[in-house]
């Protein structure tokens, strides 16, 4: 199939020629004709298979018959850096269209985003947050809209904005098409879905399953050997761009730092720097100019970056949802990539859970000539686990990239003395 079968307009066919793409994805083969027949949609799907397109494309054709400088067109969408993200993709498949997006969040000055939103654009991406605030100010008229999308919209409800959601699905008109993307369906978004669709159709491509082009890995370590062991990673790893997840703003402020130290050129996506800094940190990470980002996983939704060939779990997931969500940060657009976790002792419990989600037992790796006994460095300020849940929530590990894979050693600090590893121990009840 190619996306001339979708009868789209000549300006939308330049711009799907513009970005080269050559053949729809399955969500976008499954996603695209009922959407074009103005269905409600719910799609399922990894990240990096092409969920934005199945759902911009459609919306291009549709507006671009009708009027011109009104909101026709809504998209949410739970971070700032997937707005944009959003946005630009908007931009670039819908530049020969006139058609105009802007995107809507915190963190910047809202002048120019109310400037926009009166009467200057048809397409608005915006976090649910900074819209409610330009709807009670006035500067968002919502009866023109004729078509909402709720994108990453388990990750929306994860944070917390599913009553900001339910105040603007309020003002809305009845009489519109709603899609809903995700790449994870937690039961409890279905009663959101329920809420919003009419008769939706159900398009679905192995939404549960991390994605197959991506290589699995977890690495064993103790947790004071977690940073040089990251850092013998990205040794390995030459020249490529690696995106290191970390479970807090500050380890993924320290970690960014020690890899700096370390001789590359690396940065942190976090929660507490300010928009500019944090544009200024994807740009350099799109570009190729950092090498190495570190980011949390709420920063993180945003990046869409297609040359990123590894990603490293510092600090092990919360759920198999948050892990799928990570490692499709790489292995994008029919590219392979690699996905290691560094792993303690103490994370063995989700170990299983993610396994058991994935239907496999993951490779357990160390790296050929990496100390995995060394002491921590006299003076060396610790690096205080991160917790998950319940459980801690430490990783250690290694990896040989292009060299041999052997079994972990056990943790020296094990009270069995090392005689089995970790994660065929068992343990005892406290």
């Amino acid at each position: 199939m190619s996306f001339s079968d979708f009868d789209f307009s000549p300006a939308v066919m330049a711009g799907v020629r513009g970005q080269g793409y050559a053949a729809p994805t399955p969500i976008q083969t499954q996603a695209i004709p009922p959407a074009l027949e103005g269905r409600d949609l719910m799609g399922l799907a990894q990240t990096g298979t092409g969920k934005t397109a199945a759902f911009a494309l459609p919306i291009l054709q549709r507006l671009s018959a009708g009027p011109r400088g009104t909101v026709r067109a809504l998209v949410l969408a739970p971070t700032r850096e997937l707005a944009e993200q959003i946005r630009s993709n908007f931009a670039a498949l819908g530049q020969h269209t006139g058609l105009r997006a802007i995107s809507v969040y915190g963190g910047v000055s809202a002048h120019a985003q109310a400037h926009g939103l009166r009467g200057r654009c048809e397409i608005v991406v915006a976090c649910p947050g900074r819209l409610l605030d330009h709807m009670g100010q006035g500067n968002f008229d919502a009866k023109s809209v004729e078509v909402l999308v709720l994108d990453e919209a388990d990750q929306m409800f994860d944070m917390g904005f599913l009553p900001s959601i339910r105040k603007i699905l309020a003002k809305l008109p009845p009489r519109r098409q709603t899609m809903l993307f995700s790449a994870t369906m937690p039961a409890e978004l279905k009663g959101l879905a329920h809420e919003c669709l009419k008769d939706p159709v159900t398009v679905s491509v192995a939404h549960a399953e991390p994605l197959a082009s991506v290589a699995h890995a977890l690495y064993p370590v103790v947790e004071h050997l977690k940073t040089p062991l990251l850092l013998e990673l990205i040794r390995r790893a030459g020249s490529e761009s690696i995106l290191v997840f970390t479970k807090t703003k500050h380890r993924a402020k320290r970690v960014a730092q020690k890899v700096k130290d370390a001789g590359w050129s690396a940065t942190d996506l976090q929660g507490n720097l300010s928009q500019n800094r944090r544009k200024a940190a994807m740009d350099g990470f799109r570009s190729g100019k950092i090498h190495v980002l570190v980011a949390t996983d709420i920063a993180a939704r945003g990046i869409d970056v297609s040359q990123i060939t590894h990603v490293i779990n510092y600090d092990i997931p919360d759920t198999p949802e948050a892990y799928t969500h990570r490692i499709g940060r790489t292995g994008r657009a029919a590219k392979s990539g690699d996905a290691y976790t560094l792993v303690t002792g103490q994370d063995e419990d989700m170990i299983r859970v993610i396994e058991r989600k994935m239907g496999r037992a993951i490779e357990r790796r160390t790296v050929e000539g990496f100390d995995y006994r060394a002491a921590p460095a006299p003076g060396a300020a610790p690096m205080r686990p991160a917790g998950h849940g319940g459980r801690g929530g430490h990783s250690h590990g290694g990896q040989s990239h292009g060299g041999q894979s052997r079994p972990a050693p056990a943790d020296p600090a094990s009270p069995r003395g090392g005689a089995r590893p970790y994660w065929r121990q068992r343990r005892r009840p406290r």
